[in-house]
């Protein structure tokens, strides 16, 4: 099985075109393109039904005291939790590829609600949802891609995991508003294979990603 993230590379550093926040040498970070990159793939084992998508980001801090905190560092000791920044199900395997900017342009306040995707597709919530709650300009329910925005304080490069499963499933069982936990736990038993690409952003300039 055979994955190809467009512009991204394994082991790579993400372009700024596809995060949802870049540096800013005035403010540490403004909004991005927030594109969502290319998504193609061959080599599908027999029996394939469905795809899944995931990005999932492992570095995120587990306690958000020291977040984008004037004068302060999240530590690289620090304990990391998941991020989730795309959880995409139902893909037809059938269509190749998702385009470049096809499921996400820019960030949009307050989250994608029915976000554009290939047809028959759905798309859950990703963690910018519970990120941003509270926010009063950004808060809301996050539907779709929403790219790298690591702390501009954090002492390590964030990495980024694009996982495309095939699974023997046609519609994966997860209701409206699924996250990525869910999908995990209703395509066990159904994976017939993997393929996955990692690469690094950082938002710190004393950090290269």
């Amino acid at each position: 099985m055979k994955l190809d993230v467009g512009g991204i590379e394994d082991n790579g550093v993400i372009p700024e075109k596809f995060a949802f926040g870049v540096q800013d040498a005035d403010e540490h970070m403004r909004l991005g393109e927030n594109l969502n990159p290319a998504i193609r793939w061959a080599n599908l084992p027999e029996g394939t039904r469905s795809l899944v998508l995931l990005c999932i980001d492992p570095d995120a801090p587990s306690q958000a005291d020291d977040v984008n905190q004037e004068g302060r560092t999240v530590s690289a000791d620090l304990a990391r939790v998941d991020f989730c920044h795309w959880a995409m199900v139902d893909i037809d395997p059938a269509l190749e590829e998702i385009a470049e900017g096809q499921c996400s342009r820019g960030v949009t306040a307050g989250g994608k609600r029915n976000p554009e995707g290939p047809p028959g597709s759905r798309q859950g919530r990703n963690d910018y949802t519970d990120f941003l709650a509270g926010d009063p300009d950004m808060g809301g329910e996050y539907f779709g891609y929403d790219g790298p925005c690591p702390p501009w304080n954090d002492e390590i490069p964030h990495r980024y995991r694009f996982r495309l499963i095939a699974t023997s499933l046609e519609s994966v069982p997860v209701a409206e508003g699924f996250r990525a936990a869910d999908v995990e736990k209703a395509i066990e038993g159904h994976v017939l294979g993997e393929a996955s690409i990692t690469a690094t952003y950082s938002l710190n300039p004393e950090v290269p990603a």
